[in-house]
């Protein structure tokens, strides 16, 4: 299984929007979002990502075929970090989870950007918690710090990388 991360194009932005409402549609069990009347539930950063400096869009490919993306921001919403990078969306598809994908993807992801990392989760998503306390441990080995948002109903982990 060979797993590569790419950037994301602007010619690529349609196929960016599609894989948008598939994550969307996956998250909406722990969002409580719902589609709009033309049957989408939308994405309001989509060009920010090409407009904006310190945004990073990626489409994840497992032999050569689409298989989720990961976008990342220079900027940390709940911590004081130096050099701050966070996953602002990570989707793996459901085809491709439980297989180390998401796994290998999030540690080259963490190698391509030295500094502060924050991870947030969703308080309800356990499956999420649980995954991203693996994965940070793993990479970290164990030097790693938690966080918690009661009012924003948020819960994470903070590292450095060099």
């Amino acid at each position: 299984m060979k797993i590569t991360i790419e950037p994301i194009a602007i010619e690529q932005k349609s196929v960016f929007v599609q894989m948008m409402e598939l994550y969307n549609y996956d998250f909406s069990e722990f969002s409580n979002d719902d589609i709009n009347e033309y049957g989408y539930f939308g994405y309001s950063r989509i060009d920010d990502y090409w407009n904006e400096e310190g945004r990073y869009p990626f489409f994840v490919r497992v032999d050569g075929k689409l298989a989720g993306l990961v976008l990342i921001r220079s900027c940390s919403e709940y911590n004081d970090l130096q050099y701050p990078h966070n996953i602002a969306e990570f989707f793996i598809m459901k085809k491709y989870r439980k297989k180390g994908v998401g796994r290998i993807v999030a540690k080259e992801i963490f190698d391509k950007f030295a500094g502060g990392w924050e991870i947030s989760i969703w308080s309800n998503n356990n499956a999420a918690k649980k995954f991203w306390e693996k994965v940070v441990h793993e990479y970290t080995d164990g030097k790693y710090t938690l966080f918690s948002s009661s009012e924003n109903k948020i819960e994470g982990f903070t590292f450095y990388n060099a």
